[in-house]
């Protein structure tokens, strides 16, 4: 696992995260940081192996990166801020997803999300939106868009999921 906590003005380029056993990379506090050129491998049934998860970032920027994992290829969590996601071959995995959002009261907004010219093969879920039902706090999400995306073998193209429950944690009303 690779964690980036509170860097600022940074490039990664070239890495390759193979086989981990949690989140491939998780990026937590960055400002201004790029990834370019990133290649996550882990067997399409390994749970928990997030290619990249981050939150609490701003300027993010995802770009020419190849992820096959057994879930999220990149999740974006609360307080995700001006993320760029290019020129990112995704598959196997869960998709490209933010969220999931509005389990806890301290989290924080999400803005200006832009995916384009990505490619999704034998994913489960294209790109996705989760929430948790009867979610404690307010959290909004704005300013997504998402272009240019091909996907082939994608179960789920684009999905909502405002009750996001897994492992059946939460009780629904």
């Amino acid at each position: 696992n690779l964690g980036f906590m509170f860097v600022n003005n940074s490039m990664v380029n070239g890495l390759t995260s193979k086989d981990s056993k949690n989140f491939h990379v998780m990026v937590l506090g960055c400002n201004n940081f790029t990834f370019d050129g990133f290649t996550v491998t882990a067997p399409g049934d390994s749970p928990n192996t997030d290619g990249i998860h981050m939150g609490r970032s701003t300027d993010v920027k995802i770009l020419n990166t190849n992820i096959a994992t057994g879930d999220d290829c990149i999740s974006l969590g609360d307080g995700s801020r001006k993320i760029t996601i290019q020129g990112v071959k995704c598959g196997p995995g869960h998709g490209i997803s933010v969220g999931s959002l509005g389990k806890y009261t301290t989290e924080d907004n999400v803005e200006g999300v832009t995916v384009k010219n990505c490619t999704l093969t034998s994913t489960l879920n294209g790109v996705r939106l989760k929430t948790w039902p009867d979610a404690p706090g307010t959290i909004t999400v704005s300013d997504i868009h998402f272009e240019d995306i091909i996907m082939n073998n994608v179960m789920n193209p684009i999905i909502i999921d405002q009750e996001y429950c897994p492992w059946n944690q939460c009780s629904k009303k």
